[in-house]
C-alpha cells in the first residue's frame, strides 16, 4: 500500500508551503500564507497518517498552549483541520492550522470553531439571516 507524503504532494503541487518554521523527523510547521491572524501556523505531517497527524494536533495544542502562558497579546487559540473541498480545504494535504487569538480580534468570538458555518456559531442567541462574521485584521 503506498501511503500519501508532504515530499509527494510537494511535487504534485498539493503542498505549496514553503517558510519553514520547524522541520522535525514527524512534520514540518510552516508561517500560512495566507494568515487569519499574526501567527498562523500550519503543522503539516510528513507521512499522510492519522498517527502522525495526531502527532501535529499534538504539536499545535503545546504550542497554543505555550504562547497563551507567555508574556505577549496572545489570549486563546483555535486549531482546525479542513478535510475535503465541502470543508473548504484548497491545498489537498493534510494541514492543521493553529490560529491565534487576541482580546477583541473579533466583535463577538462565541462558538469558535463553528463559526465556519456562518450564522451558527453563537448558539447563545438568535441570528439574523444576514448575520456576517467580522475579524479585525488590525
Amino acid at each position: 500500500m503506498n501511503i500519501d507524503t508532504l515530499e509527494l504532494a510537494r511535487t504534485e503541487g498539493r503542498a505549496p508551503w514553503t517558510n519553514v518554521m520547524y522541520d522535525t523527523r514527524d512534520f514540518v510547521v510552516f508561517e500560512d500564507a495566507y494568515p487569519v491572524t499574526e501567527g498562523h501556523t500550519l503543522v503539516v505531517p510528513k507521512t499522510n497518517t492519522q498517527e502522525e497527524l495526531l502527532k501535529c494536533f499534538k504539536f499545535a495544542t503545546a504550542m497554543g498552549n505555550e504562547n497563551v502562558q507567555a508574556e505577549n497579546n496572545i489570549t486563546g487559540y483555535n486549531i482546525g483541520l479542513n478535510i475535503g473541498a465541502s470543508a473548504g480545504q484548497t491545498c489537498m494535504y493534510p494541514h492543521v492550522h493553529l490560529i491565534f487569538r487576541r482580546d477583541g480580534d473579533c466583535s463577538d468570538p462565541v462558538g469558535g470553531v463553528r463559526n465556519v458555518i456562518p450564522g451558527k456559531g453563537n448558539y447563545r442567541k438568535e441570528l439574523p439571516d444576514d448575520y456576517k462574521y467580522e475579524v479585525d485584521f488590525n
